[in-house]
């Protein structure tokens, strides 16, 4: 089997390495199968798609919606990088999932208004299929209505007319959404368990998500969350493109 690749941008290793190893476990993948490339240590190096099976964008510290007078040298080639890759990506709708910050870099890409009119605080949300989401190969074997963990500044308010949008929450209209027949984005967290939070609750308490000094009481509102289904999503993704 070819290996899938995940392009990273934490710089912070404790959650790195919790999101590499929670996209090992819900994907199903051994670590062979899964190459890693953390874009914040160097820049992307040439990517040949017929190496893998598919690419994965994990979560990040960067918002495309930030104005770009403030964006840091290091946000804007990451975001550079990417763009070119997506050239590539959706000529061939190579299969992309990309979480979080795969709806701020391919929803960019694609002509989609990202802002922060529908950030969710950190916290799991009802996340609702569509009819296109029920019927989509990604979301089979999941329930109409799942609880999913959110915690984002920026999200799409407005999708290009050829983009479909698979599901929303009550306070994010748009949670996941597909382009051409092999290209997805997630608003919420697949890779996420309680676990995988409270290490980046811990880990991200000074980013501005929350006040710093209410970090153990956002552990303590999540503990009790029961999220087991959006897991399913990626294991889907890997079975489905494995080759």
């Amino acid at each position: 089997m070819k290996p899938f690749l995940l392009l990273a941008s934490r710089a912070e290793d404790d959650a790195a390495e919790e999101e590499y190893e929670s996209y090992l476990r819900f994907g199903g993948l051994m670590p062979a199968e899964l190459h890693r490339v953390r874009l914040e240590a160097a820049p992307l190096p040439d990517i040949d798609l017929d190496r893998y099976s598919g690419i994965i964008i994990g979560g990040s510290p960067f918002n495309s919606s930030d104005p770009e007078e403030s964006k840091t040298p290091l946000q804007h080639r990451v975001e550079k990088e990417l763009s070119a890759l997506l050239d590539q990506v959706v000529a061939q709708d190579f299969p992309f999932l990309g979480a979080c910050y795969g709806v701020g870099t391919l929803g960019r890409h694609q002509g989609a208004v990202v802002d922060r009119q529908f950030g969710e605080a950190i916290g799991a949300v009802p996340v609702t299929l569509t009819a296109d989401g029920r019927a989509d190969p990604l979301l089979a074997g999941l329930p109409e209505t799942f609880d999913a963990f959110v915690g984002h500044k920026e999200a799409v308010s407005k999708l290009p007319a050829h983009a479909v949008n698979l599901a929303g929450s009550p306070t994010c209209p748009v949670q996941m959404f597909r382009v051409r027949t092999n290209l997805y984005a997630t608003q919420f967290h697949p890779e996420l368990d309680v676990a995988g939070l409270l290490t980046r609750i811990s880990v991200y308490r000074n980013a501005g998500y929350f006040p710093p000094e209410e970090a153990e009481a956002v552990m303590d509102s999540v503990r009790p969350a029961k999220v087991d289904a959006p897991g399913a999503i990626l294991r889907n993704f890997t079975a489905r493109y494995a080759r």
